[in-house]
């Protein structure tokens, strides 16, 4: 038995955290148990030195000093302020009159804002649960399908997921070792590209089954000319501008992710201030949200660090590392396996679970294989994104059915949201098969010749006497200062090279 646990520690104790979390033990909890369990088994079958533990202070205080993680709260913070604002109800007020006379055109709006939304508060239970409250009832009143209706506001809601400021790149940066800046910027294209699928599917529908999505009847469309001109300028420029204020000063260097998410939340105080919607219960109840949220955040980000602390200890890493790089197809095989077990692990975890807990574990593998890591990132991001609309566990469909008028069924919410899913795989399959929709735009990698590397060397005039090096190196008769040593530093740099 001790033989077997010794040689067979990393999945056993990975097999023990996944049972944990089955049953629905606190994940937070259930990762630091397994880790402080299985450390302390480590050390009594001498798999581990004693030392191990010594360790933990200095990774859980590297969480503390971790100014990335700071922008969790601030973004945070912006978006519960904009949502408590009621930016989102007169954004869809707004949108589903521009878009009134088409059929399809509350869709259209639903998908348009949740994109706007997106940008802006990168918090998927706000986006879903405004627009369920504000836009479900209409729709339904003007004899939309009640399944496209609710897929299309959970679908809308999770772009959250994936359009920056999302929580979920600055936890996947974290993760992987990279810039969130170049993490947001990869993700842009790729946000875009699902918001026009979402659009794409609507106009099918619109085609197909006109009667699904019929254009808003003309005595609910109460503006027009130059009065809806104005409505629209006034709704949709201030959210565009905090856009700008905090991803294009992210993009173009200006700011850092941190620094973009305080002035994002002071915009988004400013604009509750302007519409008169800012009092201290408002600031009180998004103080707390925020707190909890990042909070909660910390806490699963300490336990991940005990439990990989003890894995790591165990090699667990490279028993990953041989059983994914074992598999056949090279990286398309690893591509194909990782994807759909991610897809099905986001049947029962969320994002952040599946962040913290997977993530670490695949990220050495993949840059093993050469694989980008900020596309690999992406692509697992979007693939995560399914976890929202995953019948029967998916959070946007419950905050959907939290908010949902009493005739709308459960299992009509659970089948609006599968051609959603399907549409996220197809997204899944387009990052794989086309990766410069993620690296479009990314610095390049910045290749130097060794060859081509000279480098001088200041000399004091001390030691230079007695050598000459090349003809290049000496001058009228004279050893130029420093020759000797450049060439020597640029034969130990081509020898390396040829290593």
């Amino acid at each position: 038995m001790t033989e077997f646990l010794i040689n067979n520690m990393a999945p056993i104790i990975f097999a023990s955290m996944v049972l944990f979390l089955l049953v629905g033990f606190p994940v937070a909890f259930a990762l630091a148990a397994n880790g402080i369990f299985f450390g302390l088994i480590g050390i009594e079958l001498g798999l581990l030195g004693p030392q191990l533990f010594q360790a933990l202070p200095d990774r859980i205080f590297g969480i503390m000093n971790n100014d990335t993680l700071l922008a969790i709260p601030f973004f945070t913070f912006m978006g519960l302020i904009l949502e408590r604002s009621g930016m989102a109800e007169d954004l869809l007020d707004t949108i589903g009159q521009l878009f009134g006379p088409l059929r399809g055109g509350l869709a259209f709006a639903v998908i348009f804002v949740g994109a706007l939304l997106a940008a802006t508060t990168g918090v998927v239970a706000a986006s879903v649960i405004s627009m369920g409250l504000i836009s479900l009832p209409i729709m339904l009143r003007y004899g939309y399908d009640t399944k496209l209706a609710t897929g299309v506001i959970a679908a809308s809601g999770t772009l959250a997921q994936i359009l920056p400021p999302s929580l979920v790149l600055i936890i996947m940066a974290d993760q992987l070792g990279k810039s969130v800046g170049d993490m947001y910027q990869g993700a842009f294209i790729p946000a875009i590209a699902l918001t026009c699928l979402y659009v794409g599917y609507v106009i099918l529908i619109a085609i197909f089954k006109p009667s699904w999505v019929p254009a808003l009847p003309r005595e609910a469309r109460t503006l027009h000319g130059m009065k809806l001109f104005m409505r629209a300028l006034t709704t949709m420029v201030p959210p565009l501008f905090l856009i700008f204020l905090v991803l294009g000063t992210i993009f173009m260097g200006i700011a850092t992710p941190t620094e973009g998410g305080a002035m994002g939340a002071t915009g988004a105080l400013i604009m509750a201030l302007a519409r008169q919607r800012l009092s201290l219960t408002l600031l009180k109840q998004a103080m707390e949200s925020t707190a909890k949220l990042t909070t909660f955040v910390i806490f699963i980000l300490v336990g991940a660090r005990v439990f990989s602390l003890t894995f790591y200890g165990v090699d667990g890493h490279r028993w990953v590392e041989h059983l994914l790089t074992g598999l056949p197809g090279g990286e398309v095989g690893f591509l194909i396996v990782v994807n759909v077990l991610v897809f099905l692990l986001a049947f029962f975890l969320d994002f952040f679970e599946l962040s913290f807990i997977v993530v670490p574990l695949l990220g050495p593998v993949a840059q093993a294989l050469g694989i980008d890591l900020i596309w690999f990132g992406i692509l697992l991001a979007v693939n995560m994104q399914t976890s929202f609309m995953h019948p029967p566990f998916g959070f946007a469909l419950f905050f959907l059915r939290s908010v949902a008028p009493a005739s709308v069924k459960t299992t009509d919410i659970y089948w609006g949201a599968i051609p959603f899913v399907c549409i996220q795989v197809i997204m899944v399959g387009l990052l794989i098969a086309f990766p410069q929709l993620v690296t479009f735009g990314l610095d390049k990698a910045v290749k130097v010749d060794l060859d081509s590397v000279e480098i001088e060397v200041p000399s004091s005039g001390y030691g230079g006497g007695g050598v000459y090096g090349s003809p290049e190196g000496a001058q009228d008769g004279q050893p130029k200062p420093g020759a000797a040593a450049t060439d020597a530093i640029l034969d130990m740099l081509k020898e390396s090279k040829q290593k």
